[in-house]
């Protein structure tokens, strides 16, 4: 395929791309003319192909494959009504592999929306480790808060850390935060909460937060009476997970945090870098 036809292609299916209720989608009609079939129906046949291999791998077909109307202008200023059919990026990835791969437009096409297919889950997982970057770090600062607030009351250091650990035990069902490290295969010197899926970190925020309120709005004071309060704080937020069927000990393990922000870092450095070079 010659560099003209493929810039003009991938002219073509970017210009195509439009804003369907808030979704990215292309217009199958457009597609018809850009896959160079002629026939309607025939087109008609490859969308089915590729809604049934979107119903094998169990995506549902109604969230990439919309039935629509569109106006088409005719001659002397008429309009007629036509079927169309809204296609996410997923559904034309679809569509391109159950294609004539003989046609270079459908060659360029299956690796046009492999790679637009590719980006989006590469956005989706960056947002995801944004995200459980940032709870974790919101995670440090309550307990940090706490530690403060109960070391003003007469608890320290290493009454806290027992607090914390009782408080684990109740959110993950008897198990320690040992018992824990030893389940999810973390590193005894690492913190568990390294290891935890978002979900596990926002419960302990927030079994955090609930312990600091009390302590201060109750006017607790003592190792005991914190260490009960933070227990019932724990199991209250365990009682919540388990009603909407949610074991937080039976949560797999995610990626070391560590690991995580390496590779966040390092997109942002990639991303200065290239800044500058286009400078």
């Amino acid at each position: 395929m010659k560099k003209e036809q493929i810039q003009q292609l991938f002219e073509q299916f970017e210009n195509a791309c439009y804003d369907y209720k808030g979704i990215e989608c292309w217009s199958a009609r457009e597609l018809q003319t850009i896959f160079n079939y002629t026939d309607w129906r025939n087109f008609l046949k490859v969308i089915d192909k590729a809604k049934e291999s979107c119903k094998n791998s169990g995506g549902e077909v109604s969230d990439h494959f919309v039935d629509v109307n569109k106006m088409i202008e005719l001659a002397k200023g008429a309009q007629r009504e036509i079927e169309d059919v809204a296609l996410t990026r997923y559904a034309c990835y679809l569509i391109a592999q159950n294609g004539n791969a003989a046609k270079s437009e459908i060659a360029f096409a299956q690796t046009y929306f492999a790679v637009q297919t590719r980006k989006q889950e590469i956005i989706e997982q960056r947002l995801l480790d944004i995200a459980r970057v940032t709870e974790r770090e919101k995670l440090s600062k309550s307990e940090k808060k706490l530690s403060g607030i109960i070391y003003e009351r007469g608890v320290d250091e290493r009454g806290f850390a027992i607090i914390r650990s009782k408080g684990d035990q109740a959110l993950f069902g008897g198990f320690s935060t040992n018992d824990m490290k030893t389940k999810l295969q973390v590193p005894r010197t690492r913190p568990l909460a390294d290891f935890l899926p978002t979900l596990t970190i926002k419960a302990k925020d927030f079994a955090t937060e609930l312990t600091s309120h009390n302590v201060t709005e109750k006017d607790l004071k003592g190792e005991t009476n914190i260490s009960r309060e933070h227990v019932e704080n724990n199991r209250a937020v365990r009682k919540m997970l388990i009603e909407r069927g949610v074991k937080p000990e039976q949560l797999p393990p995610s990626e070391d945090l560590k690991k995580v922000q390496r590779r966040l870092d390092g997109d942002e450095k990639k991303v200065t870098k290239e800044a500058k070079k286009k400078k």
